[in-house]
């Protein structure tokens, strides 16, 4: 997907993106969004087993999952957590979007953060011990991050990923491990598109290195010591040991070619302008090229 520019930096586009269709949305995706994502989710909605598997995921969340999922979450509001509220208008704000609706989960297992429902029914559950280990920073690159995945139309492929590995019960079997394995191959490259999100939202790349890193690692401590240019340097080992292949089964890329990803986009004409740090940079098209192969694995 060739762009100019001249029209991503137009943020008016991302207002025409909400107003306008969500066929165009769909098809072209937000104006910073990486292109092999795209690519890859075209494809993949070809695919009968990831079409049964989405259609299954929309009746069983609006039929159960969505109470199940909430019933035991705080929303947050500007009366009830309001540091978090400023923090989502921000965000949506920059993004243009409409603020979304946004829940603290108890503290259950690792750190993270989900985006779950449909492209018109969308929420975002922040698991509760996020807001003591991350900083208003870091938690505003996060939140950025699942912005960007309601703004570039991925709730109902995050949401079906995250059903077939929660709830594989409720698919037909056949269509499961198929979905899965090319659900997977999206959100690797989805979530180098919601990273670039939550960079523009934070406009920091050391504050979205670190948000990510902790919630790697699930230490404040421990990030406190690690050499972050040294992790970088995991990607050569990362990328020609054969370990590299148990990526295949992972939804995020590792962690160092994300670090990498976001450092190349930080140095794009886009992010620059858009964050007034300079009218120089990388094309878009240069940073995707790089981004491509960077987080190929084969």
């Amino acid at each position: 997907m060739s762009r100019s520019a001249d029209a991503d930096l137009d943020f008016g586009k991302y207002i025409a993106f909400r107003r306008g269709s969500a066929e165009q949305r769909a098809r072209e995706g937000a104006a910073y969004a990486f292109s092999g994502e795209y690519r890859v989710r075209r494809a993949m909605t070809l695919a009968r087993p990831v079409t049964l598997a989405m259609e299954a995921t929309v009746r069983l969340w609006k039929n159960v999952a969505k109470g199940e999922l909430l019933g035991s979450a705080v929303k947050v509001t500007d009366q009830q957590f309001p540091r978090l509220w400023q923090i989502v208008s921000k965000c949506s704000r920059m993004l243009h979007i409409p603020t979304p609706a946004v829940y603290v989960a108890p503290a259950i297992g690792e750190l993270n953060a989900h985006t779950l429902g449909t492209d018109e029914d969308a929420y975002i559950v922040l698991n509760a011990a996020l807001v003591d280990h991350l900083t208003d920073e870091e938690l505003t690159f996060v939140i950025g991050h699942e912005c960007g995945h309601i703004h570039n139309n991925h709730v109902v492929f995050t949401t079906a990923l995250y059903y077939l590995s929660a709830a594989a019960a409720f698919y037909v079997r056949w269509i499961v491990q198929p979905a899965v394995f090319a659900l997977r191959a999206w959100a690797r490259r989805g979530e180098i598109t919601c990273d670039r999100a939550g960079l523009l939202c934070v406009a920091d790349l050391d504050t979205a290195t670190s948000a990510i890193v902790k919630l790697a690692l699930g230490s404040q401590k421990l990030y406190k010591e690690l050499k972050i240019d040294e992790y970088v340097k995991q990607l050569d080992e990362a990328k020609r040991g054969v370990g590299r292949f148990g990526e295949l089964f992972r939804s995020h890329p590792y962690l160092p070619k994300r670090i990498e990803a976001l450092r190349l986009f930080a140095q794009s004409q886009f992010y620059r302008q858009v964050t007034g740090k300079g009218r120089d940079g990388l094309s878009a098209d240069d940073v995707d090229a790089k981004t491509a192969q960077l987080i190929s694995i084969f």
